[in-house]
């Protein structure tokens, strides 16, 4: 069986810095045209100036012949000036700005306090069309974390959704069908999916004793999520689109007694999602979710070259890590042979 699509793009991609972005780059741009990436190195990239630097390390890391477009985001604080952000945008130096609630996920100590603190800045962003990628989970103590996400869509993100109708959000790595739900009611406002949520649910990181490689932020959830997800990703809704948060860490960092968040899964995840994608009977709609829909939401054209995914009789070997300067990353495990790969 074979399968030709438009090529791919990863809505939601981090690549790091140094030896780390250097070893891990080529696992992207291998199958993907373009992806956002985020803006939570150390220190954060909070500036136009930052955004262009950091373009160019990655440029100048791109493997030999590479067409691979890095879309560049801003890292909102809650001292972000409203008119710096415009200027990034209006220069081309940007195409989002993402939110990380303070002490979110790795990286995020800088992130916002309060949404009031940046509301100038989002007025702005509404104003001149500026997308906002959000990593959509409060951080209260007293919120369980399986229900982060649930808290946030109804005390930060419906309030904010009602207060600002303009602005173009993105709902990043959704893992609830609560947030499917909110997506699907939410004017102007889309999501992205990763391939490892489509996958795994909390019993895979839990059961049998704790793997380390299926931790992420947000954290699995219910197998009853992981199902709205994939009928989410499977359906051709628009608003929905691949973002694959593929986190690379080294070895010595995840396996640890405070193993970090993050999920590497640029790889394999173009066979990941066809397996996936045949298995719900919607291999049809994979150039949707993986190819046209972020464009659409974005507002930019999609790629116009084309991949062809083949199936084979025997599994496709994969490396289970890659090696870099940095360290060993582990390759997501989906838990099954993969026999879709991309030729």
């Amino acid at each position: 069986m074979k399968l030709t699509i438009t090529r791919p793009d990863d809505w939601h991609l981090h690549l790091r810095d140094g030896d780390m972005l250097k070893g891990i780059l080529p696992e992207t741009t291998r199958d993907f045209g373009r992806a956002i990436i985020m803006p939570n190195l150390v220190p954060p990239v909070v500036t136009g100036v930052q955004a262009t630097a950091y373009r160019g390390r990655i440029q100048a890391a791109l493997p030999k012949g590479s067409r691979f477009t890095p879309l560049m985001t801003l890292y909102l604080t809650n001292t972000t000036n409203a008119d710096d952000v415009a200027a990034a945008h209006a220069f081309g130096q940007i195409t989002a700005v993402k939110l990380y609630p303070a002490g979110a996920t790795t990286n995020s100590d800088s992130g916002v306090t309060d949404i009031e603190k940046v509301m100038p800045v989002l007025e702005k962003m509404a104003e001149i069309g500026l997308p906002l990628c959000v990593h959509g989970e409060v951080t209260y103590p007293s919120v369980d974390i399986f229900d982060r996400e649930a808290v946030f869509i109804e005390r930060v993100l419906a309030p904010l959704r009602t207060r600002l109708p303009a602005l173009k959000i993105i709902m990043e790595h959704v893992t609830t069908e609560d947030g499917v739900d909110y997506v699907n009611s939410a004017k102007n406002t889309a999501a992205t999916l990763t391939t490892h949520h489509l996958i795994i649910n909390r019993n895979h990181l839990l059961v049998g004793g704790i793997k380390p490689h299926y931790y992420c932020l947000p954290i699995a959830k219910r197998e009853a999520h992981r199902l709205a997800l994939v009928n989410a990703a499977t359906s051709g809704n628009p608003k929905f689109f691949l973002g694959t948060d593929s986190a690379p860490h080294s070895d010595p960092a995840k396996e640890s007694a405070c193993g970090c968040a993050g999920v590497f899964s640029a790889t394999n995840t173009m066979s990941c999602l066809a397996h996936v994608f045949e298995n719900a009977g919607a291999l049809d709609k994979l150039e949707a979710f993986t190819s046209l829909n972020g464009p659409a939401f974005y507002g930019l054209p999609p790629n116009a070259d084309k991949i062809t995914l083949t199936k084979q009789t025997t599994p496709v070997p994969y490396p289970a890590k890659i090696e870099t300067g940095a360290g060993p990353v582990t390759v997501f495990d989906p838990g099954f042979p993969l026999y879709w790969h991309v030729a």
